[in-house]
């Protein structure tokens, strides 16, 4: 055994690369600042109750001046001040809201759902209420993404509490849920309009509420999500180097369809040295008696493994050096069979193959902080230990709330070293556009795999899903 720390992945940012998301577009600018395909005007559309679109527009009013966060010199990392929405600093651009572009719940059709008993219905007449607004400016309105404003009482119809203290695993993705989840159904019952959703509590809209994040890191994560969903290009991306040059990872997911009829479906996304992403849905895949475990047949693994390449090439004119394809569960033969058969049709030079997971296992240090984030146990060639969560020397704090979970990496075949594809799949954490923090928990291969999945179950057969991830997050 041997224990190793990887110093953090640093991003690129137009002008600079930092390890922080936040510090780096305050500093050097968005990415993509460049790009003349990118959105400097994002135009929002957003439906509320009258008050919430008023408060709507007067947060979006307060973004584009830098907002001051909590005044702490010890935790000035963790929560640093919000740059500003505007076309000087940060983002270089601005976001686009008017009473043009705004759609009023009606106050006598929010009563007639909270009078309703049952809670399914409830969540039916709700998302059938506001996918007609999103129908009306997606078809009617030049926006760019839609805000989607839940009143209390809406808020308080549709959802239903989490158990207190779960954390996110991995293995949910493929979890039986018959329940009608309001967010995932909305997303993809309005997914064919081509316009991004972004669902917000109008708690979130008001400065200093309680139970909410400062507004500065507020700020921070709305106007990164709206940003990255409104165009094709990213905020960050890794620091290109010349060893993952053309090069991409591939995630294999698994979910089982609302009506348990498809018991399984596969799906993939590809990410590439540029941080782009795009969304495949497979082949329904059959479950072998006493195995729960879904796997690909050979012919599946080799056709999902071409159509991905294929967009990979259509993008990048050509194909990738390199790929490691990431999975939450073991590959089987057939499965590895089909995605060489696969790499070698295609002339691909090197395929690597990890098995992530999340580990039972802890490590512990003297005093009360849990090991540092980057923190690997080379159990040996093919098994090892990695903090994705944990105490960051940057935050000098660990910013979480419960006991960090390690995640376990098993090779099951690769031409790199073993800390070669930790420094990987830490450096893929930090590419999730939904939250600025550093510490992303999982690859973002995976973490993306499960929220599609989630919105994949509600997709009829028949529909066309996005390959976009913005739908998704």
């Amino acid at each position: 055994m041997k224990l190793v720390h990887i110093n953090e992945p640093r991003l690129e940012f137009f002008n600079g690369v930092h390890i922080c998301p936040r510090r780096g577009i305050a500093a050097y600018g968005v990415y993509d600042k460049g790009s003349l395909t990118r959105r400097t005007n994002i135009l929002l559309g957003a439906i509320g109750t009258s008050k919430d679109l008023e408060d709507l527009s007067s947060l979006l009013e307060r973004m584009k001046s830098p907002i001051k966060d909590i005044e702490d010199d010890r935790k000035y990392n963790l929560f640093p001040d919000f740059c500003g929405f505007n076309k000087d600093v940060g983002f270089h651009a601005e976001l686009v809201f008017n009473q043009d572009l705004g759609r009023s719940l009606r106050q006598v059709d929010i009563e007639k759902i909270t009078k309703i008993k049952n809670r399914s219905q409830r969540i039916e007449e709700a998302i059938n209420l506001y996918y007609e607004e999103i129908k009306f400016l997606a078809q009617n309105r030049p926006v760019d993404v839609i805000i989607c404003v839940l009143p209390k009482p809406i808020f308080d119809a549709v959802s239903k509490e989490a158990p207190v203290g779960d954390e996110e695993k991995l293995e949910e993705s493929i979890e039986v849920q018959s329940e009608l989840n309001f967010r995932r159904a909305l997303k993809a019952k309005a997914m064919h309009l081509g316009k991004p959703l972004q669902l917000v509590r109008v708690e979130s809209l008001i400065s200093g509420s309680k139970g909410q994040q400062d507004d500065a890191t507020k700020a921070w994560n709305l106007a990164t999500a709206l940003y990255y969903k409104a165009g094709a290009t990213n905020p960050w991306r890794l620091e290109k180097a010349d060893s993952n040059l053309l090069s991409c990872a591939l995630g294999v997911a698994f979910y089982r369809s609302r009506d348990k009829k498809t018991l399984n479906t596969s799906l993939a996304q590809v990410f590439d040295e540029l941080g782009n992403g795009l969304i495949l849905r497979g082949t329904p895949v059959h479950l072998e008696k006493g195995d729960r475990v879904p796997r690909l047949s050979e012919e599946q693994a080799c056709t999902l493994f071409k159509a991905a390449l294929e967009e990979y090439r259509n993008a990048m004119r050509m194909y990738p050096r390199r790929v490691v394809v990431h999975k939450t569960s073991n590959f089987s033969d057939p499965e590895m069979s089909g995605f060489m058969g696969a790499a070698s049709d295609l002339r691909i030079d090197t395929v690597d193959f990890v098995t992530v997971m999340d580990s039972q296992l802890r490590l512990f240090r003297n005093g009360a902080y849990p090991p540092y984030r980057g923190t690997s146990l080379v159990l040996n060639e093919q098994r090892q230990l990695l903090y994705t969560r944990g105490s960051i020397w940057y935050y000098k704090t660990y910013p979480g709330m419960y006991i960090p979970q390690p995640l376990e990496l098993r090779v099951v075949r690769s031409e790199q070293s073993p800390a070669f594809l930790a420094k990987e799949i830490l450096a893929l954490t930090k590419m999730n556009w939904n939250n600025t923090q550093l510490d992303g928990k999982y690859p973002i291969t995976l973490s993306c795999a499960r929220k599609v999945g989630e919105i994949m179950k509600y997709l009829d057969e028949n529909d066309r899903p996005q390959i976009r991830y913005g739908y998704y997050m």
